[in-house]
Protein backbone atom coordinates (compact mmCIF):
# COMPACT_ATOMS: atom_id res chain seq x y z
CA UNK A 1 0.00 0.00 0.00
CA UNK A 2 1.49 3.35 -1.05
CA UNK A 3 -0.69 6.04 0.55
CA UNK A 4 0.37 9.64 0.94
CA UNK A 5 0.74 10.99 4.48
CA UNK A 6 -0.73 14.46 5.14
CA UNK A 7 0.74 16.54 7.99
CA UNK A 8 -0.92 19.77 9.18
CA UNK A 9 0.70 22.11 11.71
CA UNK A 10 -1.84 24.33 13.50
CA UNK A 11 -1.48 27.37 15.75
CA UNK A 12 -3.69 30.28 16.79
CA UNK A 13 -2.96 32.78 14.00
CA UNK A 14 -0.71 30.93 11.51
CA UNK A 15 1.77 33.80 11.75
CA UNK A 16 4.92 32.27 13.20
CA UNK A 17 4.77 28.86 14.89
CA UNK A 18 2.92 26.67 12.43
CA UNK A 19 4.52 28.15 9.27
CA UNK A 20 7.97 27.71 10.84
CA UNK A 21 7.16 24.13 11.82
CA UNK A 22 5.88 23.52 8.30
CA UNK A 23 9.07 24.92 6.74
CA UNK A 24 11.38 22.90 9.01
CA UNK A 25 9.41 19.68 8.51
CA UNK A 26 9.14 20.23 4.75
CA UNK A 27 12.94 20.61 4.63
CA UNK A 28 13.42 17.41 6.63
CA UNK A 29 11.00 15.53 4.34
CA UNK A 30 12.90 16.75 1.27
CA UNK A 31 16.27 15.82 2.80
CA UNK A 32 15.01 12.28 3.42
CA UNK A 33 13.70 11.96 -0.14
CA UNK A 34 10.08 11.61 0.98
CA UNK A 35 8.59 14.67 -0.74
CA UNK A 36 6.45 12.45 -2.98
CA UNK A 37 5.05 10.54 0.01
CA UNK A 38 4.33 13.29 2.54
CA UNK A 39 2.39 16.52 2.07
CA UNK A 40 2.86 19.34 4.60
CA UNK A 41 0.76 22.43 5.35
CA UNK A 42 -0.03 24.88 8.14
CA UNK A 43 -3.23 26.52 9.32
CA UNK A 44 -4.76 28.79 11.94
CA UNK A 45 -7.56 28.23 14.41
CA UNK A 46 -8.71 31.86 14.15
CA UNK A 47 -8.55 34.76 11.70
Amino acid sequence: MNEKVHVLFVCLGNICRSPMAEAVFRHMVKEEGLAGSISVDSAATSS
